[in-house]
């Protein structure tokens, strides 16, 4: 099953953990909203428990707390922020979000905000194996190689889970555990409340820790359990920019993993990124230095790359974009895009539509078969079925105060170098004369010359420019010009 078959457990709310300062990421953007695949770290944890059907969603926020109210407003506007004004440690926060709901009762999931790499399915088994337990507390654990600096899960001579260590309150026993505490807990609304109504500041760092409620529900005789995740690198937090990168890495090989299972062909995954939110389809290729982000998808048999970004893009089956950004473009089956192409948003290519190098497009149709192959500026525009637009030319679409429209009909030749200025209609089976400037609708079958009769003015440059390598050039030329004029006056009067 794919994670979003998964069946899930449901839970009645989801406390995310997200007050935290983060000063190690030395950034004015909270941590949590530091961006990866396609999402920041919060998004990505909401993500992973959104399938658990949660009637509610606590967002505890301090720091950066107008940002992070923003950011959800936008991704999770359900969600309920909850300010924690002092940083008194994750118990005290955890307290908050639970007495922002006080009629809550049933199963509640608590996560911290920083987790980018958790999944459904981890957090699914950790519901499903509390219930199955019927305890009052799980925690998720993870068994990693290097445990410095995270909670040690400490479990009595059966296996159960007795207490959570902080690293800095760890006696050196203690330290040598290589189970962790993952941050991520699962238990009954009433036994949190009564636990965390309890915790003390008896630490080194004088603060509220959520860990502390396990170890009060243990003395008080309640059931608790640890569940450990399949991968621990579900577990891992992000608190610098080396440990971002490092999740991003992790998570683009995930998605990449998942894309060439499916029949992608990806021919360098290390310089090829997808954000979770892209998605591309059986025999698809992905050249080297591709980078599929937002919402995009590419269809089967399309070829993206080398050297390719597209961003909030529709790849048609059959397609090919190499070496161009592409920002919002519908790209249909069989079209070609580059090299060196720049579509803006609401371009769209048509099936067998083409754009060369060195074009750039906004919010312009191009119709089937048609092309725009080098060197051009199309925008505002639609351009009919089986057309040409010649290189060099631009759709004239601003006069400093409005945009306005152009329209390119039927198998019309737009020859080199013409300006075409909005608004214009240019009719079915037309044509323009190259260095045209078209200010007048172009009737059906017509041909438009728009352009000033040439003059040359003889000797301009030898006056003008005297000395210059061009005049040198010129009386050469000149010279060169009357010696063969002589030679052949000579061989005429000859015959």
């Amino acid at each position: 099953m794919t994670p979003q078959e998964t069946p899930v457990p449901a839970v009645a709310a989801v406390v995310v953990l997200a007050a935290g300062q983060g000063t190690r990421m030395r950034s004015a953007t909270p941590k949590v909203l530091h961006p990866l695949g396609g999402r920041s770290m919060l998004g990505h944890v909401l993500a992973a428990a959104e399938p658990l059907g949660a009637g509610t969603t606590v967002v505890v926020v301090g720091a950066g707390r107008a940002a992070v109210e923003e950011h959800l407003e936008r991704i999770a506007p359900s969600a309920l922020p909850v300010p924690q004004e002092d940083q008194r440690g994750s118990g005290h926060a955890a307290a908050l979000a639970l007495a922002a709901v006080p009629d809550l009762t049933g199963t509640v999931l608590v996560v911290n905000g920083d987790a980018p790499l958790l999944r459904t399915e981890t957090v699914a088994a950790l519901v499903e194996a509390h219930a199955k337990a019927g305890n009052a507390l799980t925690v998720l654990t993870a068994d990693v190689l290097d445990p410095t600096g995270l909670g040690r899960i400490v479990r009595d001579a059966d296996g159960s889970v007795r207490a959570i260590v902080e690293e800095r309150d760890a006696t050196p026993e203690q330290r040598a555990i290589r189970e962790i505490n993952a941050g991520v807990y699962v238990g009954d609304a009433a036994a949190l409340r009564s636990a965390l109504d309890r915790i003390g500041t008896d630490n080194d760092q004088g603060e509220l820790y959520l860990t502390d409620a396990l170890g009060i529900l243990v003395a008080d005789g309640a059931p608790v359990g640890g569940a450990r995740a399949e991968d621990p690198d579900d577990v891992l937090g992000c608190n610098d920019r080396r440990e971002l990168a490092d999740r991003r890495r992790t998570l683009n090989d995930r998605v990449l993993d998942r894309l060439m299972r499916d029949g992608v062909t990806v021919v360098d995954p290390q310089t090829t990124w997808v954000d979770v939110t892209a998605d591309a389809a059986a025999d698809a290729v992905l050249q080297p230095g591709t980078q599929l982000l937002g919402t995009t998808t590419v269809a089967p048999g399309a070829v993206v790359g080398p050297d390719t970004t597209l961003v909030d893009c529709a790849v048609g089956e059959g397609a090919s974009v190499v070496r161009s950004h592409c920002l919002g473009a519908d790209i249909g089956p069989e079209a070609t895009v580059g090299p060196f192409s720049y579509l803006r948003p609401g371009t769209r290519l048509l099936r067998g539509a083409k754009v060369g190098a060195f074009v750039e497009t906004k919010n312009v149709e191009v119709g089937e078969d048609s092309k725009v192959p080098h060197l051009s500026y199309v925008g505002d525009a639609t351009i009919g079925r089986g057309s040409n637009i010649g290189a060099a030319t631009v759709f004239v679409n601003y006069d400093g105060v409005a945009k306005h429209s152009t329209t390119v009909g039927d198998h019309v030749r737009i020859g080199s170098d013409t300006m075409l200025v909005a608004p214009v209609t240019v009719g079915d089976g037309a044509y323009t004369a190259a260095g045209s400037v078209i200010t007048s609708d172009v009737p059906a079958g017509a041909m438009a010359v728009a352009r000033a009769h040439q003059r040359n003015v003889a000797g301009w440059v030898r006056r003008r420019r005297p000395g210059s390598p061009a005049a040198e050039a010129a009386a050469a030329a000149e010279q060169r010009d009357a010696t063969s004029g002589a030679d052949r006056s000579g061989a005429d009067h000859d015959q």
